[in-house]
């Protein structure tokens, strides 16, 4: 037993120890946020979501759990407690294998690198022993600093840059004491690989060996459909996201699902899409310059109607389970970010980017809720938990048990 009160340390967003009765006071609001459930037990579809643990594959998880009753593997990659507290996707996961249970949900959690094929191998195994050896539904949400190739051991390093020349934009940070400032900050562009590095980790290539890997295993159902997490956003932070880098990637990541599903469409009457999410304060977010001052002004302009991933992921199995129509546009993208890019959305936000100062971001953005966001990815600021109180931190990872 490992006992002891945990308080919120930071650098920057990035904070050192998580809480673990916060993220699972977390896991259980978002699973109380999904409408209409599935009643509890039933023989659900079986759903595979790689990057199970965090943003929105989290959301995927929880939603398809609640709202489809999905059974299956999640995969995801989180750090043992040990000196400090475990990574908040440990505990995130711990949380929502629990509610899997109580609601006879069969849901089984694998940690580990979902780019090896080692993983690959163990989900194969599972699906073949535990599930009718057959996979309905592949949800893919993977951001990564860095990826190993399996087949050639290379190991490539995204990175968040412009294309063709430097780029300036402003960014949110908070000093010492918390206060907030608006600064300028400029990022040098991409040079030699870094577009095929990022390529690399951040786009289609893992995602299309995990489709093919299973299909050579023939462990892909009639109808199997895929989708792969993604996303646009405004114009305001273009320069970094989708014109840069990391935008490369996405683009990569769109072509693949193409070619995906024009195979998947005459091999199994399947389908593969991306799904393209709307803005939201995820670990992967904030490290993106311009991302942390654009979430803070959008939620300014639409307070409580901004649609949070769990939302956004119901809508998704919705779709992807034929309640609602998938509706992908002519890029083969199922948009589920339209009320972010709304026009009188956009000019709003972007009024209000161009007035943002330190002076000024506090009237023009929702700083409470954006720090509050923050601190809940690791457990804090989530209303009912005491934490001035000692805490279990030794949380075991979920028993893959029948």
């Amino acid at each position: 037993m490992s006992q002891r009160v945990i308080a919120p340390k930071s650098r920057g967003f990035l904070f050192l120890d998580s809480h673990p009765g916060g993220c699972r006071r977390l896991v259980e609001e978002m699973w109380r946020a999904v409408p209409d459930p599935a009643p509890a037990g039933g023989e659900g579809p079986v759903a595979l979501v790689i990057g199970s643990s965090a943003g929105y594959g989290l959301a995927a998880t929880i939603a398809g759990l609640a709202r489809v009753g999905i059974r299956g593997i999640g995969v995801c990659f989180e750090k043992a407690p040990g000196r400090r507290t475990g990574t908040a996707g440990w505990y995130r996961t711990a949380a929502t294998a629990r509610l899997a249970r109580e609601h006879g949900r069969d849901m089984v959690f694998l940690n580990g690198d979902a780019f090896g094929d080692a993983v690959k191998e163990q989900v194969a195994g599972l699906l073949t022993e535990r599930f009718g050896g057959k996979l309905d539904f592949l949800v893919y949400s993977v951001a990564a600093p860095r990826r190993t190739d399996p087949e050639t051991g290379t190991v490539h390093s995204s990175v968040l840059r412009p294309i063709g020349s430097p780029h300036t934009t402003k960014t949110l940070v908070f000093d010492e004491h918390g206060a907030p400032e608006v600064k300028e900050i400029t990022t040098a562009p991409a040079e030699g690989d870094d577009i095929e590095q990022t390529v690399a980790v951040m786009g289609g290539a893992d995602w299309e060996r995990w489709v093919t890997f299973l299909d050579g295993r023939s462990l892909l159902a009639e109808g199997f459909t895929t989708a792969a997490l993604s996303y646009i956003g405004s114009p305001l932070t273009a320069a970094i996201y989708r014109q840069g880098t990391i935008g490369a990637a996405k683009s990569h990541l769109e072509a693949t699902a193409r070619t995906l599903d024009e195979r998947l469409a005459k091999t199994l009457g399947g389908r593969a899409v991306t799904s393209v999410n709307a803005a939201a304060v995820t670990q992967s977010s904030t490290a993106i310059p311009g991302i942390a001052l654009y979430a803070g002004l959008l939620r300014g302009v639409l307070g409580d109607a901004m649609v949070a991933p769990v939302g956004q992921l119901t809508q998704l199995w919705d779709r992807l389970t034929g309640a609602r129509p998938l509706d992908p546009d002519d890029e083969g993208r199922v948009r589920l970010d339209t009320w972010e890019l709304d026009p009188a959305v956009r000019k709003a936000v972007a009024e209000r980017w161009s007035g943002a100062t330190s002076g000024t971001v506090a009237e023009l953005a929702d700083l409470d809720w954006f720090g509050d966001e923050v601190r809940r990815l690791y457990g804090f600021s989530v209303p009912g938990i005491d934490y001035g109180a000692a805490v279990e931190t030794d949380v075991p990872w979920p028993s893959a048990g029948a």
